[in-house]
């Protein structure tokens, strides 16, 4: 099966890299991209791609706004979004985890990262940049318009708080089964418990849960 992304990038240069990049997979196709914002999103409605790679900043509307607009709360078939930053510092980067994200990386986290991070994405896992990720999930749940602090509806067994401790640490599926010696079945089994528990739409959003409640410290 072919991953079919879409790339959203104001640099001419950088979306020519990033194609570049992808199209030299076996299972990965570029089927188009976007100077703005605005044309990201019509461009996303009219091809339904199975990954958004979006820049932050971008003309007209940024990455964050095109995010929201795509992938954000009120979106009923929300599409797969991975944002990219120049700057591991950029403010942004929690507001578009807010806004739907499943996940972002640096611009300059090579081939592989980037090819890892469709594949996450595509199959509804998050990869976020690890250099990164401690930082700015801790600072999104700092933030003076971060919400007031989840806690869940009902208790978490021993099990479902180790699989929101390494989805905050930014694993993977493959990577969870691995670490805790337990099916990938399994693995999903316990992130749908813990999305219907804690009200979250995403991985993302577990991650961001676990440092909102202190139970992840950078």
């Amino acid at each position: 099966m072919t991953i079919r992304v879409i790339i959203a990038d104001d640099q001419d240069i950088v979306r020519a890299g990033l194609t570049t990049i992808i199209d030299g997979q076996p299972d990965i196709d570029v089927i188009g991209q976007a100077a703005d914002g605005h044309e990201a999103v019509a461009l996303a409605r009219r091809l339904r791609p199975d990954v958004c790679l979006f820049d932050i900043r971008m003309p007209r509307l940024d990455g964050v706004e095109a995010t929201r607009l795509l992938a954000g709360p009120d979106v009923e078939d929300p599409m797969a979004v991975v944002v990219i930053t120049t700057f591991d510092t950029d403010e942004h980067v929690s507001g578009a985890l807010k806004a739907g994200a499943k996940g972002f990386l640096l611009k300059d986290a090579g081939p592989a990262l980037l090819v890892q991070a469709i594949h996450a994405a595509a199959e509804g896992d998050a990869l976020i940049a690890p250099s990164v990720t401690a930082r700015l999930l801790a600072g999104f749940a700092d933030s003076a318009t971060s919400s007031k602090r989840a806690r869940p509806h009902v208790t978490l067994t021993d099990r479902e708080e180790e699989v929101a401790l390494t989805v905050a640490r930014g694993r993977t599926n493959a990577e969870i089964a691995e670490e805790l010696h337990i099916s990938l079945s399994t693995v999903k089994f316990h992130l749908a418990s813990l999305m219907t528990k804690i009200g979250a739409r995403n991985r993302v959003q577990i991650a961001i849960w676990a440092y909102e409640t202190r139970r992840v410290r950078p």
